[in-house]
């Protein structure tokens, strides 16, 4: 039966190599699973339907649809004008403010398109006056945008709790010390790569000019900055859950966009629905073909065989987090982030398990490894999506990400495997890991 399994994975990697949707993709390798092994395609089937009707899920359009309304509503320029008003006139300091606004950003979507979409179009303009090359402004804007996947509430997080019977709550706060790391590394990236560009930087305010401009920034950011906090102080005080959390991001979101910055109207808000419902429908399908090939793979007792492969080759515990990482690394690089989660999670936790690894530490490994994954080629979604945003070439964005990839994301990756209280320690702050 493994045979069969190698010779499944050996099919998948083939068509996606071809460029097919990854739909048709997962879609022939579970048809080839169910041919060729002994699981029942209408159980099987039938398991499936009964996971995609949990009320989890519900958390994930609901959060779509916020991130999209965030996006034509104009809070995403109120948050970048209060950011820009404390860093905005020192050489790279719009860059940072481009970073904080996407973390900010992941805090109300849980998402890390949105970060790309809702900033990208006013900041790479901006960034290309001050004379930032236009592919290092949109490689800067689509590796932080994927803080969205770090920072609370995030998608993927979500589904590994699900996917996985974890706390939710405890994975959501697993990731938020790996997301300040990368805030903090991709600033320091930032700050140095400027230094040696010719920008044309605002001259500096007297200190009057600046108190008054971060006073009117704060007050007309007040109700974006709200959003995360209602969010988030929502779900952790008990008030709410993070389903009812996600449908509180969305009526929130309406008004604030509609009557307090006026950026949403009905026009471009249909227009949010539409693209938010096309974007939910991929994804839920995706969802649901790749977890039920996961759960074939579990039903057939792989996990186990992978427990044993592992230990046979060595049982050295830092080695095989190693191996993990590089396995997690290239799960990211081929398919998107939802994808490999659903996938990846229950074929890879019974392995850490026996490592002594706890399931929330292994959610924030997890998390980090498929971020980066996101803006690795050959699928790298993220950076596909900034070169469309940023009108860049390939060859203009892909050097400048793999920089913030390899010095931002990397030691924080490895930090977050090594060094299990960089994820434990808020969970175990809130009660959830003992």
């Amino acid at each position: 039966m493994v045979l069969v399994v190698i010779m499944d994975l050996f099919i998948l990697v083939f068509l996606l190599t071809l460029g097919l949707p990854l739909s048709l993709c997962f879609g022939g390798a579970l048809l080839f699973m169910t041919l060729f092994s002994p699981v029942n395609m209408i159980s099987l089937f039938v398991w499936g339907f009964n996971q995609m009707i949990s009320p989890v899920l519900l958390i994930l359009p609901l959060f779509v649809l916020a991130g999209g309304i965030m996006s034509e509503s104009g809070i995403a320029k109120s948050l970048l004008d209060f950011i820009n008003s404390f860093v905005g006139r020192i050489k790279g300091g719009l860059g940072i403010v481009a970073i904080i606004s996407c973390a900010i950003i992941g805090a109300i979507s849980g998402s890390g398109a949105t970060g790309i979409a809702a900033t990208g179009p006013i900041l790479i303009p901006r960034m290309a006056e001050e004379k930032y090359p236009r592919g290092y402004a949109s490689a800067l804007i689509t590796c932080s945008s994927l803080l969205g996947l770090l920072i609370p509430p995030s998608t993927i997080m979500i589904l590994y709790g699900w996917v996985t019977g974890t706390s939710i709550l405890a994975c959501f706060l697993s990731t938020v010390g790996p997301g300040i790391l990368i805030v903090l590394t991709f600033s320091i990236v930032n700050l140095f790569s400027a230094s040696k560009m010719p920008l044309t930087v605002e001259p500096p305010m007297n200190l009057k000019q600046k108190t008054n401009d971060i006073v009117s920034s704060t007050k007309k950011a007040i109700p974006a900055l709200l959003l995360p906090f209602i969010i988030l102080g929502g779900i952790y005080g008990g008030i709410f859950t993070p389903t009812e959390a996600a449908a509180v991001a969305v009526v929130v979101s309406l008004p604030i966009g509609f009557w307090i910055y006026r950026g949403l109207k009905m026009n471009n808000l249909y227009k949010v629905v539409i693209d938010s419902s096309t974007t939910v429908g991929t994804l839920m399908i995706m969802i649901f073909i790749a977890l039920m090939l996961s759960q074939t793979f579990v039903m057939l007792q792989i996990p186990q065989e992978l427990v044993k492969f592992m230990f046979n080759i060595t049982t050295n515990k830092y080695l095989i987090l190693f191996m993990i990482n590089i396995l997690l690394l290239i799960i990211g690089m081929l398919i998107n982030d939802a994808t490999g989660m659903v996938l990846a999670a229950p074929l890879l936790l019974p392995l850490v398990r026996e490592l002594g690894i706890h399931p929330i530490h292994f959610a924030a490994i997890m998390g980090t490894n498929l971020a980066m994954g996101a803006v690795t080629p050959p699928y790298a979604s993220a950076i596909y999506l900034g070169m469309r945003i940023g009108k860049v070439e390939f060859k203009e964005i892909f050097l400048p990400a793999m920089k913030f990839t390899i010095y931002g994301y990397l030691p924080v990756m490895f930090l977050t495997t090594y060094w299990p209280e960089l994820s434990l320690f808020l969970p175990r702050l809130m009660g959830f890991v003992k």
